[in-house]
């Protein structure tokens, strides 16, 4: 029993220095899911669906701007710091510096090319395209994120995953992003997104049937996976990592409209988790670098810099700069075209997610220099 004393002893130290208890990681990782659905049960039943869901969609519509919009900022925070040393200098290997110049110089010049063609020419069609690649790869981010969940906490907890078992639960996570995208089958149908009227990409009911069928399969193989696990190397103490896993998976990205309530506090949810792991990585650095032999600013002051500068920029990005344009550059005869009132704030907002998306995929690599402080003491 030592074996699983010792992982769990040791998330115990790590949660109590990060100033976060287990009860709250929990939480914050994606045990706050249930917590909202039998809460929006209970005011269904008591206030009637009307009320209840008035007061979930005015909580986390405001939510957005102390979660979600920093929780897109960040990431431009952390990931072009110092970033001419990255791109061209000998900070990163060189497999990591090429993602890193793909993702942080060669995509956002061919987006901010889409999006400025389709903005000059009115195109609303050019500007569905690209909102449609948002929608696409929104699926393929909560689910690499849910598994990066899992792993990452579980190796705090002093639990590894071997390279068959990472390939399973990998699998699982992508053809949980393959059928949230399929399902549900659509021929095309006509649709409004930011103001934004184009009609969606056909894909069919078989594909819907298939993705459905492997994203089963994988589920089952990854039960197995665990089990096996479990029995060759005895109780896993990784319910907190498995909860942040399934519910990425499951209720943020498979069956995120079983609920008519808690699809409003998704977004926030997925935030709140990327938020956590943003405090584990740059709360250690900061405690590491206000000490022998840096001597720098205090931990708590780095952190609210951190913070406001997330607050901040998330303000400009989603209401600032696109209110600003979109009053600016769009005529008012023109705000009543397929493009709508706000195409700049449609664009930029497409924008800021696909390239959240990238950059996540090379900043929270384990190539990444930062990644240590992950799994610092």
């Amino acid at each position: 029993m030592a074996t699983v004393a010792e992982p769990l002893a040791r998330v115990q130290e790590e949660s109590s220095r990060a100033g976060v208890s287990p009860l709250a990681e929990f939480l914050l990782v994606g045990g706050a899911t249930p917590v909202l659905f039998a809460l929006g049960w209970v005011l269904r039943r008591v206030v009637g669906l009307d009320v209840a869901d008035l007061a979930f969609g005015f909580t986390f519509f405001y939510a957005a701007h102390l979660l979600n919009d920093p929780h897109f900022a960040v990431t431009y925070v952390l990931f072009y710091r110092k970033a001419r040393e990255r791109a061209f200098g000998r900070a990163l290997p060189p497999a990591q510096r090429t993602r890193y110049v793909a993702a942080g110089l060669i995509a956002p010049a061919a987006m901010l090319a889409w999006a400025g063609w389709a903005l000059a020419t009115r195109s609303s069609y050019a500007l569905g395209l690209f909102i449609q690649l948002m929608f696409f790869t929104v699926g393929w981010h909560y689910c690499k994120q849910g598994f990066g969940v899992l792993t990452v906490l579980s190796a705090r907890r002093g639990v590894r995953f071997l390279p068959r078992e990472r390939g399973a639960l990998l699998a699982h996570a992508y053809a949980a992003w393959a059928y949230a995208w399929a399902s549900p089958h659509d021929a095309g149908t006509e649709v409004e997104e930011k103001g934004v009227v184009y009609t969606t990409i056909a894909h069919g009911l078989r594909l819907e049937q298939a993705t459905h069928v492997v994203f089963l399969a994988t589920a089952a193989w990854a039960l197995v996976v665990l089990a096996l696990k479990w029995k060759r190397e005895g109780r896993l103490p990784i319910a907190t990592p498995l909860v942040g896993f399934v519910v990425s998976l499951w209720v943020w990205s498979v069956y995120s409209s079983a609920d008519a309530l808690l699809v409003y506090a998704i977004p926030a949810l997925h935030s709140l988790q990327y938020l956590y792991f943003v405090g584990l990585m740059k709360g250690a650095e900061a405690r590491e670098r206000e000490g022998p032999p840096w001597f720098e600013r205090a931990a708590k002051t780095r952190m609210a810099w951190l913070a406001a500068s997330a607050l901040g920029l998330g303000w400009l990005l989603f209401h600032g700069a696109p209110t600003a344009l979109d009053d600016l550059l769009v005529p008012r005869a023109s705000r009543f075209t397929a493009m709508g009132p706000t195409p700049w704030f449609a664009a930029i907002y497409t924008f800021v997610n696909v390239h959240h998306f990238l950059m996540d995929a090379v900043l929270w690599r384990r190539e990444s220099p930062e990644a240590r402080y992950l799994f610092a003491r």
